[in-house]
């Protein structure tokens, strides 16, 4: 199984297809906190961290967004006080690809360095 922590994105072209159910669920077991949803008939992948005030959520809300732009792949953000919640999803295939679960991990190691990050 490939370590999400350790792994590179690749670039989607086209109309790529979504992971199957049985790979998104192999993959969310590296991502403790995370949860598979649907919204609007789309699956995404997201996590709520959790802070102290809003400071610290919005520095954190920060940061979220250097990583995607650095990825050139961009979750929906919600930044509310003290708490900021990730989605991530392909938008070229309206659902989940290996990408997003990598970007996960690394929200996840990001959090690791985060002020202010409490338990949710």
């Amino acid at each position: 199984m490939i370590e999400l922590r350790q792994a590179h994105c690749l670039p989607c072209y086209g109309k790529p297809s979504p992971i199957t159910v049985s790979e998104q669920q192999e993959l969310l077991r590296q991502l403790p906190g995370w949860k598979i949803i649907e919204i609007e008939g789309v699956t995404r992948l997201q996590r709520a961290f959790h802070f102290g005030n809003f400071a610290e959520a919005l520095t954190f809300t920060n940061r979220l967004g250097e990583l995607a732009e650095a990825a050139d792949h961009h979750p929906a953000l919600l930044t509310e006080w003290g708490k900021v919640t990730a989605s991530w999803w392909t938008h070229s295939c309206a659902g989940l690809q290996l990408n997003d679960f990598i970007l996960a991990a690394r929200c996840d190691l990001l959090s690791e360095t985060a002020e202010g990050l409490r338990e949710g």
